[in-house]
């Protein structure tokens, strides 16, 4: 997924009145103001009022439902034939800014603070999800070395603690 076509999803969702919040690696690259690295997909988070529209948009664009093991009404996966994916976070704004994440009953959201990022690609400004939600939402996973160098320049720039958890990636091999 360019840069390019990122902003071109971005500028014509804009001019249909759709907000999304670009997340994951772009949302790292955004709030860096520049491209560290290639990227397989477009991760956002969109309200759910916003999908039948989006989903139109993308299908007209030759986008079809890539079907995944863990695929949700509120998580599911788009792509093209040439490779593109966009991968799908659908949340429900309560009346404190909260995008509820899925089932009320599990408890997931990204926090209002969370919806209040800003970020550039390419010098077109975006929104995302903030710099200290980017670096907590990077946990409870397998990490990679990608996640390493996403947090780590994320905490640099704007002045974060490196979580605990990417240690691991830090410490010298032991000699024996």
């Amino acid at each position: 997924m360019t840069a390019a076509e990122v902003i071109s999803l971005y500028t014509e969702l804009r001019k249909l009145n759709i907000n999304i919040w670009i997340d994951g690696g772009w949302g790292v690259d955004a709030l860096l103001g520049e491209q560290t690295r290639p990227h397989k997909d477009l991760d956002i988070a969109i309200e759910h009022r916003d999908v039948p529209q989006l989903r139109a948009l993308l299908e007209a664009r030759g986008y079809r439902e890539i079907k995944t093991e863990d695929a949700r009404p509120w998580n599911f996966v788009l792509g093209d034939e040439n490779g593109r994916e966009i991968d799908i976070h659908v949340i429900v704004v309560d009346k404190e800014g909260n995008g509820i994440y899925g089932p009320l009953e599990k408890g997931q959201m990204y926090p209002s603070a969370s919806l209040s990022g800003s970020g550039e690609i390419q010098r077109h400004a975006v929104r995302c999800i903030s710099a200290d939600w980017a670096v907590k939402f990077h946990s409870g996973y397998e990490l990679k070395a990608k996640d390493f160098a996403d947090v780590s320049a994320l905490c640099e720039k704007f002045g974060l603690a490196l979580p605990e958890e990417y240690a691991q990636f830090t410490k010298s091999p032991s000699k024996t």
